[in-house]
């Protein structure tokens, strides 16, 4: 079932645009398991996971991750 609404995106300020994400990721972050994953999605865990095993992947802990995002960002 397809529900057809229109949200008034244009008259809406920032903050209420970014209270309405909110509010619709804390919806679906409640039932999970409701949300289909893609089919593709198995794909790339299998690839990830492969490269692990092989040690062709490292990881950055999370400070190191946000450095090299800002660095990304420059």
């Amino acid at each position: 079932m397809f529900m057809h609404f229109i949200i008034p995106l244009e008259k809406m300020s920032i903050e209420d645009k970014l209270q309405a994400i909110e509010v619709i990721w804390a919806d679906l972050a409640s039932t999970p398991e409701n949300i289909p994953s893609p089919s593709w999605h198995a794909d790339v865990l299998r690839a990830r996971e492969k490269r692990i095993s092989e040690g062709a992947s490292s990881f950055l802990d999370i400070t190191e991750a946000k450095k090299a995002v800002r660095d990304l960002l420059k």
